[in-house]
């Protein structure tokens, strides 16, 4: 599992529009919240997608961009932003490559039946490309607030 001060893992994979995003193309410009959640549209992932939407304008401030990783493909991450007008970028990363490196992808056990799964985890990546924040097994009911409340604080 990643902690405070660790470099970042690299990143690149498509969007929801199916164009290529890299942890690099950030650095030195914004600061990064990298949330991986399990599935698109499915109740917490919508609760903590929305939160996320509502309060982009004040992550952009502070200029912070938000971005979300599941294993779902670009054409379900497109369905789920365009469903709930999400203004998020969704990232597909169909091998699973970066929840691994991330260290989301664990198991996980729900009514005695062990499977692995994505861990509903969130990361906070400053400019430099260095993990200012990363939380484990995160709660979707206010953890954008939370998240927000820690990039003002930078």
């Amino acid at each position: 599992m990643l902690s405070k001060n660790d470099t970042a893992p690299a990143f690149s994979s498509p969007n929801q529009d199916n164009q290529i995003i890299n942890l690099s193309d950030f650095r030195n410009k914004n600061n990064v919240v990298l949330y991986f959640y399990s599935k698109d549209d499915t109740p917490g992932c919508t609760i903590e997608a929305n939160d996320f939407t509502r309060l982009t304008d004040d992550f952009n401030q502070h200029e912070t961009v938000v971005i979300g990783v599941s294993k779902d493909d670009c054409n379900s991450h497109q369905a789920f932003i365009e469903k709930f007008n999400l203004k998020v970028a969704l990232l597909a990363d169909t091998s699973g490559k970066i929840c691994e490196d991330y260290g989301v992808w664990q198991e996980k056990e729900k009514k005695g039946v062990k499977n692995m799964g994505i861990v509903r985890s969130t990361f906070v990546i400053n400019k430099e490309g260095i993990l200012l924040e990363s939380q484990y097994g995160v709660d979707p009911n206010g953890h954008a607030e939370a998240i927000l409340d820690i990039i003002k604080a930078l």
